[in-house]
């Protein structure tokens, strides 16, 4: 029998008993169907032509409040106090400094909450808890304090493309911050969108885009009809179906713990342990392909996600989109599947902490990342390997891809070396995220002789990244960079800062933002 152990509603507890799941899963789940129903009825009934900004904010913010409390009860008032005290930081502190404390009170806020949670449930359940949407609110409210610091205190001259663009230049109202941290369509599982893009769906502005025309000039889109998501929305959902049922048939009969399995470590062959070890992370994904995928679909039903039209007029709705599948699983190198997986989080890092640190950007991002997942030491293993894995993957790249280029059977030997070596590099990265705990993870990496750390420090030793430019020149060039890569999204559609493999591959040796594995 399922658990009954909750925070949340037990009105549902028959329904987890018959389908043998945990409470607070069944609870998420049928949470997420009814805030996909509700976007449908929001976006026909509550439609920005129909009625106000103002009752689309106060609908918006109840419905995601009664979410909340439905599925992990008093613990839901975490939300407002973070989101409230984080407002009054704002309004105190001024413009000025805002930035710096509402970082520090939400992260911290967030961390102590985690450490909370630890202790007072069973260490190592990884069901939905009040943590999980936490994660989120501290990431929009770090990211709008950072875009008002940069569009009412900064100099646009001071800013990149991208900052200028995202720059919010107005404080927020009470409600307009609630509703945005809080709203039904990405409470429970996100994703983080921009404040200007979420105040332009609230006030139906999203429709009228921005294309590039024959001159190269923006011309404005506002003669067309308002596109439909349902397409969009159906396709998502097939995934989401797939997803869900891949995790429930296999990947139960594929566990990462039997990684560890003492008699599997004795018994096996090294490709066996190779082969089983990249397998069982394959089936691991599926539950964050469901869960990322629903949230997607619903702020798409509601109407949120419009990114503009292709070259060829097709409609796009990729704007908050958190992960491409393809892309994924077909990676050939670190720094492909990073940029694909739990996308708005690395646009997060990137925004807040990448772009903006004075030293060691990539050191700086994977620590973020680690202390933002949570207190168990299996992320922080997972994140300080992933440091070394990235450098050293960086280093490789640098120093030999430039000799498989032509002819085309040569690169397709080095595609296929290189998405093996990916996938097994990623796969003895984040056991430890999955395992969570120390003793398990030393486990693992003791049973693989701690061959890939090794192999990383080694290749950082013989093959160092080329350094062209000074420091100041190559942070410049990152800043050009990036603001290359937002002009280019830009011109498809409202900036979403998702990075396609050729951007990631031009860029490559002058600089790479770097994300956390997650979820």
């Amino acid at each position: 029998m399922a658990t009954t152990s909750t925070t949340g509603s037990t009105l549902l507890q028959p329904l987890s008993n018959a389908v043998q799941l945990p409470i607070d899963q069944v609870n998420f789940v049928v949470c997420q169907l009814f805030a996909l129903l509700a976007a449908i009825w929001f976006r026909t009934y509550l439609h920005s032509s129909k009625t106000s900004s103002f009752i689309r904010h106060v609908v918006a913010t109840l419905l995601g409040l009664y979410l909340a409390l439905f599925c992990f009860g008093w613990y839901a008032l975490h939300f407002l106090v973070q989101s409230g005290i984080s407002y009054c930081i704002m309004i105190i502190i001024g413009v000025e400094n805002m930035h710096k404390y509402c970082f520090v009170f939400a992260l911290g806020y967030l961390t102590v909450c985690q450490v909370t949670r630890v202790y007072i449930f069973d260490y190592g359940q990884y069901s939905a808890d009040f943590s999980g949407p936490m994660m989120i609110i501290t990431q929009k409210i770090t990211s709008l304090a950072y875009e008002i610091h940069d569009g009412m205190f900064r100099k646009d001259e001071e800013l990149t493309s991208s900052q200028r663009d995202l720059a919010v230049r107005r404080m927020p109202s009470l409600l307009e911050y609630l509703s945005y941290n809080c709203n039904f369509m990405g409470i429970l599982a996100g994703p983080l969108c921009s404040y200007k893009d979420y105040i332009t769906f609230i006030e139906g502005r999203s429709y009228h885009m921005t294309q590039s025309g024959e001159n190269g000039k923006e011309e404005i889109q506002s003669e067309r009809t308002e596109p439909s998501p349902n397409t969009a929305v159906i396709q998502k959902l097939l995934v989401c179906g797939l997803s869900l049922l891949f995790h429930l048939t296999i990947s139960t009969t594929l566990p990462v713990e039997y990684n560890i399995d003492e008699h599997f470590q004795a018994t096996a062959s090294w490709p066996t342990k190779m082969i089983y070890l990249y397998i069982s992370l394959l089936a691991a994904r599926p539950k964050y392909y469901f869960a990322w995928t629903l949230a997607d679909a619903i702020n798409n039903a509601a109407g949120f996600g419009f990114r503009g039209y292709d070259k060829n007029g097709a409609a796009r709705w990729d704007l908050i989109s958190n992960l491409r599948i393809q892309q994924i699983e077909m990676s050939t190198s670190f720094k492909m599947f990073l940029d694909n997986w739990n996308i708005q989080t690395a646009l997060w890092l990137k925004r807040v902490c990448y772009e903006r640190a004075s030293f060691s950007p990539t050191i700086q991002t994977f620590i973020l990342s680690a202390i933002w997942h949570g207190v168990y030491p299996g992320y922080y293993l997972t994140f300080l390997t992933g440091v070394l894995m990235t450098l050293a993957a960086r280093a490789m790249r640098n120093n030999f891809r430039h000799y498989f280029i032509e002819p085309s059977q040569l690169k397709l030997l080095y595609d296929v070396i290189t998405w093996i070596v990916t996938q097994v590099a990623i796969s003895y990265t984040v056991v430890p995220f999955v395992l969570l705990s120390v003793k398990p993870s030393f486990t693992f990496y003791s049973s693989w002789y701690y061959s890939l750390h090794i192999l990383g420090i080694l290749v950082l030793l013989l093959f160092p990244v080329k350094k062209t430019q000074g420091r100041k020149n190559t942070r410049e060039n990152i800043q050009l960079s990036q603001s290359k890569k937002f002009d280019e999204e830009h011109s498809l559609g409202r900036n979403s800062f998702s990075t396609t493999n050729n951007v990631c591959n031009q860029n490559q040796e002058i600089a790479s933002r770097h994300s956390s594995l997650k979820q």
